[in-house]
């Protein structure tokens, strides 16, 4: 019996031993390190450069419901003909076709090209008559009254009004270079818009280029 006792206590020891050189023992509530028993199974990450910058899945083309909705929210009037082109732009139909295409094929580019034409002119037309900014979309940071030349605004002003509808059509502000370049381009329109007398002009030009970018398209 003694050398049993012994033997046990010897074995202890050693096993203390043991823990001093390599995993500390675990504290009360914590539980010991396991093994995995499938080996090292993890997927590396994609290299984000080899990903334009992305780590994840690729970006998703909006669905036509999901236009129609981003449509009417970001610009305040709904296309009202998306209807007509919807089978056109991808909606299944559940006849012959079962699912909704999310392509983002040159068809789709020229029948949204259509509609943002239509629904950023109808609404940059009726904005430059409103004068209370509140009602306005395309122009509502811009002093109140009726909007006038456009071509006279500073470049802080203009500056203000396209960070507030890139955020509202894209989710995220135009800054740096970028911004600069939307700003030249805001700048060239207006001018041309009061050499032919249409003030509006502007509004929808950059309305329709933030429709048509691919960051009001995808998510």
């Amino acid at each position: 019996m003694r050398r049993l006792l012994l033997f046990a206590l010897l074995a202890l020891g050693a096993a203390g031993c043991e823990n001093t050189q390599g995993t500390p023992p675990p504290v009360d509530g914590q539980l010991e390190p396991v093994g995995n028993p499938h080996g090292d199974t993890a997927t590396p990450l994609p290299d984000p450069e080899l990903q334009d910058g992305r780590v994840g899945r690729a970006p998703r083309r909006l669905t036509v419901d999901q236009l129609a909705r981003s449509i009417e929210v970001a610009v305040g009037r709904p296309w009202t003909d998306i209807d007509n082109v919807a089978a056109t732009l991808g909606r299944a139909d559940y006849a012959l076709v079962n699912s909704e295409s999310t392509e983002p094929n040159l068809v789709f580019a020229k029948f949204l090209d259509d509609g943002a034409r239509k629904v950023c002119m109808a609404q940059a037309s009726a904005e430059v008559k409103l004068t209370d900014p509140r009602a306005r979309v395309l122009s509502r940071t811009l002093p109140s009254g009726a909007v006038g030349d456009l071509s006279k605004l500073t470049d802080a002003q203009v500056s203000e009004l396209l960070v507030y509808l890139s955020t509202r059509f894209w989710g995220v502000p135009l800054e740096g270079e970028e911004l600069t370049r939307w700003v030249g381009f805001f700048k060239k329109a207006a001018a041309r818009g009061e050499v032919i007398k249409r003030r509006d002009q502007a509004l929808a030009a950059v309305c329709i280029s933030l429709m048509t970018d691919s960051r009001f398209l995808t998510y």
